[in-house]
């Protein structure tokens, strides 16, 4: 399929982050990944011009497509399946649970709403009963290589990668680093490289806590001031100075760290010991 000569027909938005994905291996990577049963029904987020679509269509159940774009609307709907409905919305203010209680995700998505997107099918750290999240078994996006690189980060990788955004995306899933994606392989080319990133669903969250909105503050803590160490950085956050002190040496963990050397389950003991020894 020429999927270059019926993109260059269409003029990207730029407002709205268009690049449609021309490259047919990494349609066929995105699909196997995804891993689609006739007995799946699929949310796609950001259809475009319908290249994946068009496929999965041909895989699955049901396929719902969630666009913004009227012009991409007109487009996806010149596509002939019985098992496909077009949902003319923004995602951010789409309840996923209408669909199905069990749901497989596909996203190529705007990289300018990457994390607002993330947060919303995932809910935030402390949200326990999100209805998105628990109607998603997994979502395979493709998104900016540097956001990959983050969603997969941990206390070992460069301090830049690894922050709040690395922290969600693992607290309620396996994140999965599939494979980078060239600039080539899109049109327009974007003036950065993607990656495919698959997130496997949680059914319950990475660690068991006693308090999970104590958790978020004391994880938005340890990456607020990422030049402070430890200890300056939980006083900042408003935490009790003897109490942060205390429990820092409790942990055994030296004050002078920064807070992105700590692993989340270390993240997790700080947050239990410290909210005891407040």
């Amino acid at each position: 399929m020429n999927y270059f000569e019926r993109a260059r027909k269409f003029k990207a938005k730029k407002r709205l982050g268009q690049n449609f994905l021309i490259d047919e291996k990494v349609i066929e990577t995105i699909l196997d990944e995804s891993d689609i049963s006739k007995d799946d029904i699929v949310v796609e987020i950001g259809p475009g011009l319908g290249f994946v679509t068009e496929q999965l269509v041909k895989l699955a159940k049901k396929v719902y497509a969630v666009e913004l774009d009227e012009d991409m609307v007109d487009e996806i709907s010149k596509i002939n399946a019985d098992n496909l409905e077009i949902v003319h919305k923004d995602i951010l203010k789409t309840d996923l649970s209408q669909f199905c209680n069990k749901l497989k995700v596909v996203a190529n998505i705007p990289y300018y709403i990457t994390s607002p997107i993330i947060a919303h099918l995932l809910g935030e750290i402390d949200d326990l009963n999100n209805k998105n999240r628990n109607c998603i078994s997994q979502v395979v996006l493709m998104v900016q290589y540097e956001v990959a690189k983050r969603l997969a980060a941990n206390e070992e990788s460069p301090s830049k990668e690894y922050g709040l955004l690395s922290i969600l995306a693992q607290f309620w899933s396996n994140v999965e680093f599939i494979r980078k994606v060239g600039s080539r392989s899109f049109y327009p080319s974007p003036k950065v490289d993607s990656a495919i990133v698959k997130l496997t669903v949680k059914k319950k969250p990475l660690l068991e806590l006693s308090n999970y909105s104590f958790f978020k503050k004391v994880v938005k803590a340890c990456f607020a001031t990422r030049r402070k160490n430890i200890k300056n950085s939980l006083v900042n956050a408003g935490f009790a100075k003897n109490a942060v002190e205390k429990t820092l040496s409790d942990l055994n963990i030296n004050e002078n760290v920064r807070g992105e050397a700590l692993s989340i389950n270390m993240m997790g003991d700080l947050s239990e010991k410290l909210k005891e020894n407040l």
